[in-house]
């Protein structure tokens, strides 16, 4: 196949997905809305503009921000402002399609990749891929982000997402019944020989938060919880992810006086995080707005124990108080709680290993999730063709 991915070229989840389509012999092609590095045997690298991107650096995309205000505040002028420079960024996008003329172009995520391909009005099939919060936290946001979302879903000739949930809400947001769709992990599954469990269980209270600042990751609950914790576990250890030097993260170790319990760890290239999450008996999530985080599925490969926030797509994964625990992600309470009855229930934690072990390699597993993006692709490629003779 000639393929084109419009994605942000910097994404660890993107570029895992692409890397599949290169090693499969495909011609791909990546429009990238960031500047990025080259993949290795890329058939062309484009730089396109979707709502102000283009201006970021050239790694990965983890935040590397003062507070998680200017995180807000960069994400709403985007909400209000950037739908309207899409119809001008859309032109360069649709000349990079008409000179390679793909089999299939694929946006991975809607805003705003997604939203860019639906406003270059392309002749050719488009898959849209929903990333956790598309629909949930930017969609609804303002006037032009839901008329650009219904929109690409109009104009999206089918839909891959992470979780069943999502496929609902596309639907809600006008994506037809008759149109495909496909349910697997955004960043294809998870590599199993990278990301497996210890040889041995781990016994020390380490609680590893692998999220990052996001605006929809409640750290402050996080931060508020580990003092509740350490009142009974004195010896607990928290390591939090991509929080190195971050001011925020800072503010709260010392304002809270936690620093001998706190790792901050810098950015890692994504096959050493498995090492930490091997280190680590206990995942946190405290978000208010996911689909499937890529995080969550690697640390339950990894043999942690996962503590999330209680919405509709973690319940696909985690049954409460079966393979997991689910929570008010607002409630630094709830959370300690949490923490402390997975570090107490040795039971507990064995039998979500088990469990967790089984949906990793019956759900997961990157090879068999790609084997049916290949069937998908293919047959929209095929309805598409059989629509227009």
């Amino acid at each position: 196949m000639r393929l084109i991915f419009v994605a942000d070229g910097r994404s660890p989840t993107a570029r895992n997905w692409i890397q599949y389509w290169i090693a499969r012999g495909d011609e791909v092609h990546l429009a990238s809305t960031f500047p990025c590095d080259p993949i290795p045997h890329l058939a062309g690298l484009y730089a396109v503009s979707a709502a102000f991107s283009g201006r970021g650096p050239s790694t990965s995309p983890a935040p590397r921000v003062r507070d998680a205000r200017l995180i807000k505040l960069r994400q709403t002028i985007r909400h209000w402002l950037g739908p309207l420079t899409l119809p001008r960024d859309a032109t360069r996008l649709r000349e990079i399609v008409e000179r390679v003329q793909p089999d299939l172009v694929h946006a991975l995520r809607v805003p705003y990749e997604g939203m860019l391909a639906a406003n270059a009005n392309l002749r050719v099939p488009l898959l849209v891929s929903i990333w956790g919060n598309d629909f949930t936290l930017h969609a609804p946001s303002t006037p032009l982000m839901r008329i650009h979302t219904r929109r690409t879903m109009r104009a999206a000739s089918a839909l891959h997402a992470d979780c069943e949930r999502d496929i609902r809400l596309a639907r809600a947001w006008g994506l037809a019944a008759s149109k495909p769709t496909l349910v697997t992990p955004g960043n294809g599954g998870i590599h199993t020989d990278i990301f497996f469990p210890p040889a041995r269980p781990v016994d020390e209270p380490v609680i590893f938060n692998p999220r990052g600042f996001r605006v929809y990751v409640r750290n402050d609950t996080f931060f508020q919880s580990i003092p509740l914790v350490l009142k009974e576990m004195p010896h607990a250890k928290f390591v939090c992810a991509s929080m190195e030097g971050q001011a925020e993260a800072l503010n709260w170790v010392n304002k809270l006086g936690i620093e001998k319990s706190v790792e901050l760890l810098g950015p890692r290239p994504h096959a050493e995080m498995a090492d930490v999450y091997r280190r680590a008996m206990i995942l946190v999530s405290p978000s208010t707005h996911d689909g499937t985080p890529n995080t969550l599925l690697e640390g339950l490969a990894c043999g942690c124990f996962p503590i999330a926030g209680d919405l509709d797509s973690i319940r696909e994964w985690i049954t409460d108080g079966e393979n997991g625990l689910l929570i008010d992600s607002g409630s630094p309470t709830a959370l300690a709680t949490a923490i402390l009855q997975a570090i107490k229930d040795k039971d507990l934690r064995a039998k979500a290993a088990g469990l967790n072990q089984a949906i990793i390699a019956e759900r997961a597993g990157y090879a068999r999730n790609m084997a049916k993006a290949e069937e998908f692709y293919q047959e929209i490629i095929t309805q598409y063709a059989i629509r227009d003779t």
